[in-house]
């Protein structure tokens, strides 16, 4: 779903979310009804342009991210997050599963002081529904920098979904989505 035409279009927005491996996120909002382009990255870090590698090595300050193109007359910013707060566990810092580093936060980059405000009441409204146990830890912080990940993570689930890693950790995320937002995916 890499559409570099659609980063262009000032009809869209844009939304950028870390929320465990960018596989198993990217894969997820590639379903939703509105998005037209979604991609995965680097961002949050100081290091410019860094690897894959270099990122795994919990030195960058990166989180993998996706950046999430949307058509705000189809979804909406609060539908963005509220698959984001429903589709990983928000509540365990630097941990999403056996994933474990700082790379695989939770959190929120805001690209202005409108989704900062969205994304604020959005946690508190999630934090106040208990949708999780234990609290929730994201981070919502400004987008300070993005780079686009090496070209053999981009549409990783859809191109290996009989994969291990895909098969036994992404499928389970993904069929959680369809059933939850079944009314929102892409047709």
């Amino acid at each position: 779903m890499y559409n570099p035409i659609a980063l262009k279009n000032p009809a869209y927005q844009q939304a950028t979310l870390g929320a465990g491996c960018f596989w198993c996120v990217e894969a997820i909002y590639q379903r939703l009804e509105g998005v037209v382009h979604v991609e995965s990255g680097y961002s949050g870090g100081h290091v410019e342009n860094p690897t894959y590698e270099q990122v795994c090595g919990k030195k960058t300050g990166h989180a993998e991210v996706i950046r999430i193109v949307f058509d705000p007359q189809k979804t909406t910013y609060e539908e963005i997050l509220d698959v984001f707060w429903k589709t990983h566990d928000p509540t365990t810092p630097n941990q999403q599963g056996n994933d474990i580093g700082p790379q695989y936060r939770s959190v929120i980059y805001f690209h202005d002081e409108e989704q900062e405000r969205i994304a604020r009441a959005s946690l508190q409204a999630a934090t106040e529904a208990r949708i999780w146990d234990n609290p929730i830890v994201t981070e919502i912080s400004p987008l300070i920098n993005y780079y686009r990940a090496e070209g053999g993570h981009q549409n990783y689930y859809n191109e290996n979904p009989m994969q291990g890693y895909c098969y036994y950790l992404i499928g389970p995320k993904v069929a959680k989505f369809e059933k939850l937002f079944k009314d929102k995916l892409r047709k």
